[in-house]
């Protein structure tokens, strides 16, 4: 085992231990992928001041996110079809998050069940990020059964009504069911620890929908039903609907402009991400990082501001924290985590991600994550 010290080092591992078709469909953006790059790079042209004789004992990085205790302003993100990462992969890394004291959040289009995390977790909250589909009571019976399993918070989408066009998913043959090239089975059977992981298990199908919707109980079905499915239609209206049937803590994610921000606020939601779906829609789209300043200044404290995509590192954390960011989530981070060493993995990534932030922070001059801001970025270098 090689010696793992940054996201990167489970990255390479993940590469090599996960198929080609799941390996892509996480690490991968549309059209030419420049926002999924711009995520991560526009992170590094941010200069850090570094700052000296500052008593560094004491340090902590503990904060909220929506009311709720965190280790770290870090969440794991929602992403599809995490449980072909590795075998039962959501609650692996809803296991992780909660030894770790973060939160979790389940994707819609999940492998693995909310009723499988809650019970893999002992029903320790977590939270459930919803993709409002046409057919409406689904939806509401969704809902309820989130609430059933403990979740303390709904992440809506608002970014996926069309899905953006991945080149790699469609040379590599991904859908529901999967229609594998001839290289793509070559590259499964060298793949034998991911295999055997999931001969193992019996979950292997999108848990939350498939023997939930009249019709869908196969593979093959569901993909006709979700190709119909997802509401081009959706609107504000449906995030009123949505948050009075939840009657709890809502999120709503995909906000890159500070007109639909501050339609956020007046929706009467407890949080907005900042977000471009990692690149993954609309591509050409501005940066998560460089997004983020203009949305904080247009809604100031009237709803918690979070953010994701291209976190790799502890410093992206803190970055994100100086530039308003009451929190931040880490999708592919945690899947290279799940993917090279499934729940040790995850908890490495986030130890790393722990690590670097707490570091960064001392030599930034800072013992408290509460007291981070733009003070402790290099003026001039960051996005306005």
């Amino acid at each position: 085992m090689p010696v793992i010290t940054t996201i990167e080092d489970l990255r390479v591992l993940a590469q090599n231990r996960v198929p080609r078709m799941f390996y892509d469909y996480a690490d991968s953006g549309s059209w030419t992928e420049s926002t999924y790059r711009a995520n991560e790079s526009d992170f590094q042209t941010i200069k850090l001041r570094q700052r000296v004789a500052v008593n560094m004992e004491n340090r902590s990085t503990a904060t909220q996110m929506i009311g709720q205790n965190v280790a770290m302003p870090v969440a794991i993100a929602p992403t599809g079809l995490t449980g072909m990462q590795h075998a039962d992969g959501e609650i692996l890394g809803a296991r992780a998050a909660k030894k770790f004291g973060i939160p979790f959040t389940l994707s819609t289009m999940s492998i693995c069940s909310i009723e499988d995390v809650a019970a893999g977790t002992d029903r320790h909250p977590f939270w459930f990020q919803l993709y409002v589909m046409k057919d409406r009571d689904f939806i509401e019976r969704l809902i309820d059964r989130a609430k059933a399993a403990n979740c303390s918070a709904l992440v809506l989408t608002l970014d996926l009504q069309i899905l953006g066009q991945r080149h790699k998913d469609l040379k590599n043959g991904l859908s529901a069911p999967p229609k594998p090239t001839l290289a793509t089975i070559l590259n499964l059977m060298t793949k034998p620890r991911w295999g055997l992981g999931m001969l193992g298990t019996k979950r292997h199908g999108f848990g939350n929908i498939v023997g939930h919707v009249k019709g869908v109980e196969n593979m093959g079905s569901l993909s006709e039903w979700t190709a119909k499915q997802f509401d081009p239609g959706l609107n504000w209206g449906d995030v009123e609907w949505i948050k009075k049937r939840w009657g709890g803590k809502l999120i709503l994610k995909g906000i890159q402009d500070a007109e639909d921000a501050k339609l956020a606020v007046n929706s009467g939601a407890d949080a907005l991400i900042v977000s471009n779906h990692g690149g993954r829609q609309l591509d050409g789209a501005e940066s998560s990082i460089r997004a983020l300043p203009q949305i904080v200044d247009a809604v100031g404290s009237q709803i918690e501001v979070h953010m994701d995509g291209g976190i790799r590192s502890g410093q992206d954390v803190l970055k994100a924290r100086a530039l308003g960011a009451k929190g931040t989530y880490i999708g592919r981070s945690f899947l290279y985590g799940l993917g090279a060493m499934g729940e040790e993995g995850v908890s490495k990534a986030l130890q790393i991600i722990h690590r670097e932030l707490d570091l960064t922070m001392a030599f930034c001059g800072h013992t408290n994550i509460e007291t981070v801001d733009k003070g402790i970025l290099l003026p001039g270098t960051f996005p306005t």
